[in-house]
């Protein structure tokens, strides 16, 4: 069935997947795992990194999607998507003056690897969120071109440029909605596996570093927009929090958390997620339902 943009309907099931740069790779085991036990998706909806993993598994929502998803991450850590030197990046950053990496390289593995162009050709329906900077608003990409729309979900402040579309510039999706839930629920899903990095089980703490102000800040922002919606569900809807397996994850305020050209870790974390998604759906673990 091609996507519509429009909504599962009857009460489907949605995966939402979450924004996390480097840690989303997680993500791909936590797909694994419910592929593998039958679970398929009527609606996927991702933001930032999740919205790359979300495209492609909406494109080919099969196990063997997956496992060309865990492909396109190792090319990732391969290909130097986020390749360069501290000389190479400040140059872009003087020429520029709002970013240190260039779109193309991930535009180039996108456009490689989706076998589709837009979301009316997906498989799924797929629906990924960006910031509008005119609007300082959340604006969702349902219908057009998928490579662009992955993009503004992506642009991540600082690193990538903002990504202009008729006339407005996008910003990384996490900076409005960094795990979607709400989005699942206003489309109509009544299951929803919640995909994320790892951190938002994880007390936050003052910050002490002047690095830490900033992280910790958008912590909390995107934490409390994700407990709003859990607390919001409306009556009928069950959300499945799927474990990372990541049992030290770097805080918000820990340095790793800003190494995000570091893919050395991608494999381990795939298969550390996998099985621990894996014993919490075998084990029916815990669900939040609306009242």
């Amino acid at each position: 069935m091609a996507s519509t943009g429009g909504p599962p309907g009857g009460g489907g099931t949605a995966f939402v997947l979450g924004g996390g740069g480097v840690l989303g790779a997680a993500e791909v085991g936590m797909l694994h795992a419910l592929f593998e036990r039958g679970i398929r998706p009527d609606l996927v909806v991702g933001t930032s990194v999740g919205a790359i993993n979300g495209a492609l598994v909406a494109a080919d929502p099969t196990p063997g999607g997956v496992e060309r998803l865990r492909g396109v991450w190792a090319e990732l850590t391969s290909r130097g998507v986020f390749a360069g030197s501290m000389l190479s990046r400040v140059g872009t950053l003087v020429r520029t003056r709002t970013h240190v990496h260039a779109r193309e390289p991930l535009r180039d593995l996108l456009t490689e690897h989706l076998p589709v162009h837009t979301f009316g050709e997906l498989q799924v329906p797929f629906q990924c969120v960006a910031a509008s900077i005119e609007r300082a608003a959340e604006h969702w990409f349902t219908d057009g071109g998928l490579v662009d729309a992955v993009l503004a979900s992506c642009a991540v402040p600082g690193l990538l440029p903002p990504v202009e579309l008729d006339g407005e510039h996008y910003l990384d999706g996490g900076l409005v909605h960094s795990i979607p839930v709400g989005r699942a629920v206003a489309l109509g899903a009544g299951t929803i596996y919640v995909l994320h990095v790892g951190r938002i089980d994880r007390p936050l703490r003052p910050p002490t570093r002047p690095w830490e102000v900033a992280l910790v800040a958008f912590e909390i922002a995107r934490r409390h927009r994700f407990a709003a919606d859990l607390a919001a569900l409306p009556d009928g809807v069950t959300v499945h929090v799927l474990p990372s397996g990541e049992q030290a994850a770097p805080s918000a305020g820990d340095l790793r958390s800003l190494r995000y050209r570091d893919f050395s870790g991608v494999t381990d974390r795939i298969d550390r997620a996998h099985a621990a998604a894996g014993a919490h759906l075998d084990g029916s673990g815990p669900a939040v339902g609306g009242a």
